[in-house]
């Protein structure tokens, strides 16, 4: 009878029992059927499109309309994925995007054309970024309060820029971009940008030692620390990075209103939180994936634009998406509890 061979004395190898997979494999695993469902989900959600508004939901510039409006709010999204992966929270995007959208459709930027509009944009999101970082990493403030303060005072500072009025762009380049005739193989320019913001995401998340430094923060901020890593310094960087997207964000929206308004990117913490938890990020930290997040912006965007096609209430969306954020944070918890 063959004896079972042990493991070499001092060895720190674990040989898993029969029928047990690796806890990495069982990583993957859970990872493919969550992208798996939600692309499912997605599926679904096109069916039911294609059912109850078959000429208007699945014509092609509907759906070109679908994934440029998924654009803008896709790449705060990918801020946001990499705020929670860390264990924080960011309430302020929307606000940042409309201040930064205003900021930068002023007459005296414009006068600057279109490289005036795209650096006043970007630099309003890192400089709206980097207070909220430093309030965070550096002051001691709860992520929460903090970004729910810069939340406020952007809106206001918003309001104040436009004294409640619609700032129209006047830069051709800016509104050429927004035109059919700059479609690439009759992709909007949008989607393009997103696309792009989306695989640096995903590198720097799953392939760079920023990314491993952001899911150990989350996971437990105390072991990294002890671990050689500055997690403040971190925590500054992430935030600088949401305001980073919201900034490019402003910008695609610039493109797609052509104009620059005090309500622009309302909700949108709620839609970028949202995304990111039915994808898979874990809302207490330590898990984050910028796939499932972006199949979750897919989804609402589906969503909200099957909603307008069958002439149904906006508050009915809203009702609709915090149900959703409900299910996906209790079903987060099941999992958790189970592994």
């Amino acid at each position: 009878m063959t004896q079972p061979v042990s493991p070499p004395r001092g060895s720190t190898d674990k040989v898993p029992p029969v029928g047990q997979l690796p806890a990495w494999r069982g990583l993957m695993a859970r990872a493919d059927v969550r992208t798996l469902s939600l692309l499912g989900v997605l599926a679904a959600l096109v069916v039911i499109g294609g059912i109850t508004k078959p000429d208007e939901f699945l014509d092609t510039r509907n759906l070109q309309l679908v994934l440029t409006q998924a654009s803008v709010i896709g790449v705060v999204t990918v801020g946001m994925t990499f705020v929670i992966t860390s264990g924080g929270i960011d309430l302020s995007v929307g606000a940042i995007v409309a201040l930064a959208s205003v900021w930068a459709t002023t007459v005296a930027t414009q006068e600057y054309g279109f490289g005036g509009i795209l650096f006043t944009s970007v630099l309003v999101g890192l400089g709206c970024g980097l207070v909220n970082g430093l309030l965070i990493a550096y002051g001691g403030m709860v992520p929460f309060i903090a970004t729910l303060a810069m939340l406020a005072s952007a809106r206001g500072l918003a309001l104040q820029i436009t004294d409640g009025k619609t700032q129209i762009v006047t830069v051709d380049g800016i509104l050429d971009l927004g035109e059919r005739d700059a479609y690439v193989l009759g992709i909007p320019p949008l989607v393009l940008v997103f696309a792009v913001v989306t695989i640096i995401g995903w590198l720097i998340l799953n392939r760079t030692t920023f990314g491993r430094r952001t899911v150990a923060v989350g996971g437990n901020a105390e072991a990294a620390r002890l671990a050689g890593i500055d997690v403040r310094r971190q925590r500054l960087y992430l935030y600088l990075l949401s305001g980073l997207c919201c900034g490019i964000a402003a910008f695609l929206l610039i493109i797609l209103s052509g104009s620059g308004q005090n309500t622009n990117g309302n909700l949108y913490e709620l839609d970028a939180i949202a995304a990111a938890i039915i994808g898979g990020t874990l809302l207490s930290g330590g898990r984050g994936t910028i796939v499932g997040s972006v199949l979750g912006v897919l989804i609402f965007t589906t969503i909200t634009n099957i909603f307008a096609l069958n002439n149904l209430q906006s508050d009915v969306q809203q009702i609709a998406k915090g149900a959703i954020i409900v299910a996906a944070v209790l079903v987060q918890r099941r999992t958790a509890s189970t592994t």
